[in-house]
């Protein structure tokens, strides 16, 4: 006969637990205070802002007093900075007027010779770039065409103006064939070094693979010349820039250079202090845009 025995649930439990008291319900947790981030602003520093600033506005201060100086020393009657400032505004209060072939306004002036140096020029990279990569791709056309650049470049743009003028019977043509040939020589010069300093390595792939010559030129000469390509148009530029000024001194018609002698021949020397501001600040709006291009087209181991 099988018995039940029965136990209590308080003799179940353990005998740790019957001796320890109940646990007290814990109290709500009042919620942490919301601190606020405090964000620190770094100090900005001036220091870069001053040398980029400060430099150049004392350079323009020095030129402006030793310019001062020399208008009150002067007895030819050389104008002040003042003077020329008030000359200026009345020049660019109207600079496209137009009063006749030889009388015209500064900006007229400006472009017909923007015009004359990039007709001259086109007709220069259209020229020098392709003969620039020929002669740096092909000893034979190195060594048959360096004598005779050798010879020509040194000689001053100025004296291929009178060629010019017995050539082609005018004056703007001579002067577009003066900016042709002062402009080809660094195109020539800087594209053939180039393609000159490509890595043997990648003309002796493009040789494995039997590349056309089509081929090697727009996959590997032209990506790797750009830089070089690029600078020589740089230079090219800026010598078109300074020596349409001369030749239009020389060949007359409206121009900057020619407004530069008209002016002096009615002995208005303001104006042609105001000529020469207008020629150095397009030259260096010429030479910063070019900069840039070359920059945004140059590799990084080509700009260290």
């Amino acid at each position: 006969m099988v018995s039940a025995v029965f136990h209590s649930p308080i003799e179940a439990m353990p005998p740790a637990s019957k001796s320890a008291p109940l646990a007290a319900p814990k109290p709500a947790q009042e919620p942490a205070p919301v601190v606020a981030k405090v964000v620190q602003r770094t100090p900005r520093d001036f220091s870069g802002l001053w040398l980029r600033v400060l430099p150049p506005v004392l350079g323009i201060a020095l030129l402006v007093l030793v310019w001062e100086l020399v208008a009150m020393k002067s007895t030819t009657g050389f104008p002040t900075p003042l003077a020329t400032w008030q000359q200026a505004v009345q020049v660019f209060s109207d600079p496209f007027y137009s009063k006749g072939p030889n009388d015209q306004g500064v900006g007229w002036n400006v472009l017909s010779s923007l015009r004359r140096v990039a007709l001259g020029f086109g007709l220069a990279a259209a020229v020098g770039i392709p003969a620039g990569f020929a002669i740096g791709r092909f000893e034979f056309l190195s060594r048959m065409f360096n004598p005779l650049i050798s010879l020509l470049r040194p000689v001053s743009p100025l004296a291929w103006l009178p060629i010019g003028l017995l050539v082609f019977k005018g004056a703007n043509p001579a002067a577009i064939w003066t900016i042709f040939i002062c402009s080809i020589w660094p195109m020539i010069i800087n594209t053939a070094v180039g393609v000159q300093r490509v890595p043997s390595d990648y003309m002796n792939v493009a040789r494995v693979l039997n590349l056309s010559e089509w081929k090697i030129f727009t996959k590997i000469l032209f990506p790797a010349v750009l830089p070089y390509m690029l600078t020589g148009v740089r230079l090219a530029v800026g010598t078109a820039w300074l020596v349409i000024v001369a030749a239009e001194m020389l060949t007359g018609g409206v121009g900057i250079g020619f407004w530069v002698w008209d002016e002096w021949n009615n002995l208005n020397v303001a104006n042609i202090i105001i000529a020469i501001f207008v020629i150095g600040i397009v030259g260096l709006v010429l030479e910063f845009a070019l900069i840039k291009v070359a920059t945004a087209f140059t590799f990084e181991e080509v700009k260290s």
